[in-house]
């Protein structure tokens, strides 16, 4: 791993052409979020790639950062031959997306190995074969960074950027992170159609992310069901936020989830965003 040349956090060194990572959205001049105020002042940025470059640095929860990296030092055995990212997660996919996904955060050794949201862990397998399945993802797997996986017509983002341990980020680091969901929606907006949110805790974030974006927000706040919709106003349009159950290993293998009722929510997201 290499130092950050300004902050001197340790990051992986960079590996050869082929291995898998996403390139590099951030240079030895992007600016460094070491605190919760310097998040909120860095998201205050005017293009996605200049955002997911600041995302991809930032330092700004210690709980994490150490979580984050000691996982990638450490290595799961069956990945033990792998690099691993360790670092956070930007959002990826289409630059105008009608359908944004948000997920709550990156697996340790998923996405914090792969550097990219859902890709290489189960819960990323349930999740791309649906998303192929309906038209939203140019293959049905999402292994590593490239694989030649694509969104099409989607963006996909997590309300935390870093791999949280035992998948629970505390209320002090979700607030910290928010900054960043919520300026990417901001970016999006004038695109956007539909909002799918994977569990209960996406929900809540793009709640507050769309309400920092300009939307209307009712009260009391809509609660999370899988398919439910609520429909939001902003001066940018109409948008419809849309839940769906997490496609975690709890709700997959017990059968809460199934790949009808995700396929369901991903077919009614297209539907919304043709309609608008």
């Amino acid at each position: 791993m290499l130092p950050h040349p300004v902050t001197g956090q340790l990051f992986p060194s960079p590996v050869p052409p082929g291995t898998g990572w996403p390139d590099d959205p951030a240079a030895p001049h992007t600016p460094v979020a070491g605190t919760p105020a310097e998040v909120a002042a860095l998201a205050d940025v005017g293009d996605l790639a200049a955002l997911e470059a600041r995302v991809s640095v930032c330092s700004a929860c210690p709980r994490l950062v150490s979580w984050r990296e000691d996982v990638a030092a450490a290595k799961r055995a069956s990945f033990a031959d792998q690099p691993y990212w360790g670092r956070p997660i930007a959002g990826w996919g289409s630059e105008a997306p009608p359908i944004l996904i948000v997920g709550l955060a990156p697996a340790a050794n998923g996405g914090n190995r792969t550097g990219r949201i859902f890709t290489g862990d189960s819960s990323g397998d349930w999740l791309f074969a649906s998303l192929h399945r309906v038209g939203l993802a140019r293959t049905a797997t999402s292994v590593h960074a490239g694989d030649g996986q694509g969104l099409l017509g989607a963006r996909m983002a997590a309300a935390v950027r870093c791999a949280p341990p035992e998948n629970k980020p505390t209320p002090q680091e979700r607030d910290t992170c928010a900054p960043w969901i919520a300026r990417e929606v901001q970016l999006v907006a004038p695109s956007l159609r539909v909002v799918v949110t994977l569990g209960a805790f996406g929900w809540a974030a793009a709640l507050r992310a769309l309400r920092d974006a300009g939307f209307e927000i009712p009260k009391p706040l809509p609660r999370f069901g899988h398919a439910k919709e609520v429909v939001l106003v902003a001066a940018t349009g109409e948008i419809t936020l849309l839940g769906c159950y997490h496609p975690s290993q709890h709700n997959t293998f017990t059968g809460r989830l199934t790949p009808d009722m995700l396929d369901g929510v991903f077919t009614r997201a297209q539907e919304l965003a043709a309609t608008r």
